[in-house]
């Protein structure tokens, strides 16, 4: 597959089934069709394993989608997600399927900003928008979306999609104080009584115990995949890494899992035989903050286009997505609720406060991964993360980590400008 014959797949008659504005969606396949292309496929030397996760995006809005609806058939739920809170043990052992739903395109803010107030996250803006719009194939095809209350404009906007599409809402703990763990677990019931009602049918103790198994078995291959990258030089670019985390949200676990493990054979075959995507003495460069929907690509862009390499993302589509591990065969039902919501609450997202889990887990990234510095990236707007970044930046000053800060939106507007900043700040941790 080469940047030339790169295309991802149309299905107008099944989108036409799924009331979607199909010509306008059809213009926007062809778009994200042409950024795919020049910014993976024009890579050198890139792993062969990397193949599949491109035809994923080549059937992302076509083969997928079709899964998904002969699901829908056999009475599987397909719960629409927008955050890493998600029990996705539980939608798995109702032998449902979770489809990530957070945007990160600008095509679709225009559709949000006729209802939603234009200064609000962008990410928020552009996942409405893609229901507003019905330009998304995902929020069509879902029985209902998972909602939470990690920050004022999600929780309020929740509200408004509930009228166009059934919106569940879970009340996140703020703290992470006894009295908030017991809320949460009362929330994780909750959930799982809706699932059952979505599914027709009770969740067994069995089916719970397996799809724990699963999802362990899916962090265990992107935590196996974040080591390999570490490897100085790298034998995989942060884009290509990138794309898999964010295609962990939308593909089938296992299968996902299984791929995921076969490249990083690969990568350790690459590793023993010194092949290397980048040369050696290129800045090493890790990413912290706002997690990046697809297709937000941006950063990774324009670092990795500069002669860098990305070689860990502190984000909710990277680590704080898969690096913690739950306890598998807990015993009972009560006792695997409370670990699936004591796991659950080892993200460290930045709605939490106090927070310095989150801090010390950045610097502790920063060392596994052996970067040369930090780019801590914010969506505009975000005020959770923007405010956080304040306390980054004082713990990178006091161990004497290269260290810089970047809002930005989707939008391309700021890429020249992001451009000089990243050259000067390569330059600044190549010296």
């Amino acid at each position: 597959m080469n940047s030339e014959n790169f295309e991802i797949k149309a299905y107008p008659e099944m989108w036409e089934s799924l009331d979607m504005d199909v010509e306008r969606f059809d213009t926007m396949r062809l778009m994200l069709g042409e950024l795919f292309a020049g910014t993976f496929l024009t890579q050198k030397n890139r792993p062969d394993g990397i193949a599949y996760f491109d035809n994923m995006i080549a059937e992302i809005h076509g083969g997928r989608i079709r899964e998904l609806l002969n699901a829908k058939k056999e009475g599987r739920p397909v719960i629409g997600t927008f955050c890493a809170y998600i029990p996705e043990e539980i939608v798995l052992a109702a032998d449902g399927i979770c489809v990530g739903l957070c945007g990160g395109s600008q095509g679709s803010v225009p559709d949000a900003e006729k209802t939603l107030p234009r200064n609000i996250c962008p990410m928020v803006k552009s996942a409405f928008g893609f229901k507003a719009g019905r330009i998304c194939p995902y929020f069509q095809a879902a029985d209902f979306v998972y909602g939470e209350t990690t920050c004022d404009a999600k929780k309020k906007t929740w509200e408004i999609l509930d009228d166009m599409i059934p919106t569940y809402v879970m009340e996140i703990p703020q703290t992470k104080k006894p009295g908030a763990v017991k809320m949460w677990t009362s929330e994780v019931k909750d959930f799982k009584a809706k699932v059952e009602s979505v599914a027709g049918s009770e969740i067994s103790l069995v089916k719970l115990e397996d799809a724990i198994k699963v999802m362990n078995n899916k962090r265990r291959a992107l935590q196996r995949l974040n080591r390999l990258r570490h490897a100085n030089p790298t034998p995989i670019s942060g884009k290509d890494v990138l794309l898999v985390e964010q295609i962990a949200f939308y593909d089938e676990p296992v299968r996902f899992t299984a791929q995921v493990n076969a490249l990083c054979d690969e990568i350790e075959q690459r590793i023993a035989d010194g092949v290397t995507v980048q040369p050696g003495g290129a800045a090493r460069v890790m990413i912290a903050g706002v997690p990046m929907a697809l297709p937000n690509w941006k950063l990774h862009n324009l670092v990795e286009g500069a002669g860098a390499v990305i070689v860990n993302e502190e984000s909710c589509i990277g680590t704080r997505y898969y690096k913690d591990l739950m306890q598998e065969d807990s015993g009972d039902m009560e006792s695997i609720l409370r670990e699936l919501t004591k796991r659950y609450m080892q993200i460290d997202c930045s709605c939490f406060t106090p927070n310095d889990d989150r801090i010390d887990q950045v610097l502790q990234e920063y060392k596994e991964s052996g970067a040369d510095g930090i780019i801590h990236y914010s969506l505009q707007f975000c005020h959770t993360y923007n405010v956080e970044e304040v306390k980054i930046r004082r713990a990178c000053a006091k161990e004497g980590i290269p260290y810089m800060f970047i809002e930005s939106d989707y939008s391309p507007e700021d890429i020249g400008q992001l451009q000089t900043r990243v050259e000067a700040f390569l330059e600044q941790i190549t010296e």
